[in-house]
């Protein structure tokens, strides 16, 4: 019976690109092996040690008849063939192989993890895959390759459990995000952090267009965020739930403040940013301005009354804007229209993801 699997092949030292061209030579002629194709080269920074030379990478797809464990089997042979020497974990090498992926199998033994373990956090690889069959789905996520590619903006990630595991959840007024966090706190037996609406004097009176107080109300949400998200609060390795995003403060400020206003803002909110913890993973969730404004109407919060749908417009622009360009961590995108968070299914689904994009010690 035969198998479509996909492998992972990289080298930073020698002769890249005739180490790979040996590594596919030695897999294409195999008797095992049917109908391979590769991905483009791609030249990229090492994930683990700057101290090391560039990497070249692509991805093979292939038909095999061997087993997982005959084809990794296989796959350590040419490496060792091709002169890899393991030592230590994100070394140099002259070769480098990983399945990828086997199908659509789940394996979990002592010397193969397969979907590999890291492959939703390099770039490189997505997008290998993506050229090679954009609609490959993950296994475990229940996402496709092209999805997982676009949470990553580009970049490659590693996971580091020496700093605080912090989820921060983005999206409109109204979108879902403290329900959310709430439930996703629940799940991971971790205290919310929640920004205090309910306690800051000044926003109701904005809201309904007494500009004059704008800057009062900004601060006050730029000062509180500062103190939640300094790291000398939260825990390295620990998971962290706030139901907001820190970088969205500038984003109001921008909607609510006038030039003077700005100005003085500005300099408070450089020095604020360089304070806090930054996330290791986004959700953000999205709907439509006009959903959200009903649901806003629904719960009838005295201050969320004047707000109006131009406002919100404006802000998911915003937001937009800021998610495309955004560079510090993953970013999971959840539409509302897809996902439930009181819907078990669904929010397991997202646990599971959490879990694969932090280095959380998760509470029993």
């Amino acid at each position: 019976m035969q198998h479509k699997a996909y492998i992972g092949i990289g080298s930073n030292l020698g002769d890249r690109q005739a180490n790979i061209a040996r590594a596919i030579e030695l897999l294409k002629f195999s008797p095992d092996v049917d109908g391979l194709r590769v991905s483009e080269l791609i030249e990229t920074e090492p994930v683990g040690s700057a101290a090391q030379p560039k990497y070249l990478n692509t991805v093979a797809e292939l038909c095999t008849s061997l087993e997982p464990s005959e084809l990794f089997e296989k796959m350590s042979g040419i490496e060792k063939k091709l002169g890899r020497k393991r030592q230590e974990k994100w070394e140099s090498r002259t070769i480098d192989l990983d399945l990828l992926l086997y199908g659509d199998e789940i394996i979990r033994t002592k010397n193969l993890t397969v979907p590999h373990s890291q492959m939703h956090l390099r770039s490189f690889v997505l997008s290998g895959l993506c050229e090679l069959n954009s609609r490959l789905c993950h296994p475990i996520f229940e996402v496709t390759v092209a999805e997982l590619f676009s949470r990553l903006n580009g970049l490659n990630f590693k996971l580091n459990e020496n700093i605080p595991q912090l989820i921060s959840i983005g999206g409109l007024i109204g979108v879902g995000k403290t329900t959310l966090a709430k439930k996703l706190c629940e799940k991971f037996k971790t205290e919310l952090l929640a920004e205090p609406y309910d306690k800051n004097p000044f926003m109701p009176a904005v809201y309904a267009g007494q500009k004059e107080l704008a800057l009062h109300s900004q601060l006050f949400f730029l000062f509180n965020r500062t103190e939640q998200l300094n790291p000398k609060n939260l825990k390295a390795g620990n998971l962290a739930i706030a139901d907001y995003v820190f970088q969205k403060d500038k984003v109001y400020a921008d909607l609510l403040l006038d030039e003077n206003q700005l100005s003085i803002y500005r300099k408070l909110y450089c020095s604020c940013e360089k304070m806090v913890a930054q996330p290791v993973l986004i959700i953000y969730m999205t709907d439509s301005a006009d959903n959200c404004l009903e649901r806003i109407r629904l719960r009838n919060r005295p201050y969320e009354q004047s707000i109006k749908s131009p406002f919100l417009k404006a802000l998911d622009a915003e937001y937009e804007k800021m998610f495309n360009d955004w560079q510090l961590c993953p970013v999971i995108r959840i539409p509302k229209a897809n996902f439930d968070c009181n819907n078990p299914v669904d929010l397991e689904k997202l646990v599971i993801q959490i879990q694969a994009y932090t280095a959380a010690r998760i509470a029993e």
